[in-house]
């Protein structure tokens, strides 16, 4: 009887394991479907500008962090009325690149607001509200309200973002609070800037050693790139040559050589910092 009580509880912890890091498939919501691409209406992020112009880190090591433990209060307060802000848009309203601005930019406002407001943690993994027995972390809790209907960090991605766009390079714009994930940019997103910050983004999380490194000639990709194979292009060759559109010369050069990968990582570690 013991043994299979042990044989359970193991098999319980490999299996929310399993669940915890295997991503969402994209579904789309057709309810975020509408778009005016007509319209010239500018959503105004000055405020989020502001507050990461304040309270990104630009690491040396091409890692941007934030010292979650000492956001100035006034910056605190901006970024919940940014966020109240963004919740009195009416965002079918507005065409295609500011909505895309605007989903992202509240994604990424949410996740900061989520770890200040749990900050000390060790990983936002940490932040445990999801709801359901093998939830992990914060992603499937509802949020916040858009044109009144409940939004959760899941929904943005998986139901609006990755279905609507299907453009992969979505992902280094999405930002997790964690050393593994692409950088939260120093500046806001809008309608204008927001194409070429999805190509500058790209470029600059492939070609650091957490998106792609090697381990004795063997290729070792961010998990980000097995979660979302779907988005990247299913099979090894496909995702290798994503990677390679936007790798530097040499990185290019190394690529051509390999076929498969061989093992993917990624670090849930905070991305805090200190100024």
């Amino acid at each position: 009887m013991a043994r299979h009580i042990i044989l359970f509880l193991c098999w319980g912890v490999i299996f929310s394991t399993s669940i915890s890091e295997a991503a969402p498939k994209k579904q789309l919501w057709e309810r975020w479907l509408e778009y005016s691409p007509e319209s010239q209406t500018i959503i105004d992020h000055q405020s989020w500008n502001t507050f990461l112009s304040r309270n990104v880190l630009v690491g040396r090591d091409g890692i941007n962090r934030i010292d979650y433990a000492n956001v100035p209060d006034a910056d605190r307060k901006n970024l919940k009325y940014y966020i109240e802000y963004l919740g009195a848009v009416t965002i079918s309203r507005y065409r295609r690149s500011e909505q895309l601005a605007y989903w992202l930019n509240l994604y990424n406002a949410l996740t900061v607001r989520l770890v200040i407001k749990n900050y000390p943690i060790q990983t936002i993994k940490e932040v445990d509200i999801s709801p359901g027995f093998f939830a992990d972390g914060p992603w499937g809790k509802k949020l916040f309200k858009v044109e009144d209907v409940p939004i959760s960090l899941n929904d943005i991605e998986h139901r609006i973002l990755r279905p609507i766009w299907q453009d992969p390079r979505i992902h280094y714009l999405i930002n997790c609070a964690s050393i593994g994930c692409p950088n939260l940019q120093p500046i806001a997103l809008t309608g204008r800037n927001v194409s070429a910050i999805l190509e500058a983004a790209a470029r600059e999380f492939i070609n650091h050693p957490r998106a792609v490194s090697y381990d004795e000639g063997r290729l070792i990709l961010s998990k980000l790139y097995q979660w979302y194979a779907e988005d990247f292009g299913e099979d090894d060759e496909s995702i290798i040559f994503h990677i390679t559109q936007f790798a530097n010369p040499r990185l290019k050069e190394r690529l051509k050589q390999l076929k498969s990968i061989a093992d993917f990582d990624y670090d849930w570690s905070l991305n805090k910092g200190q100024l």
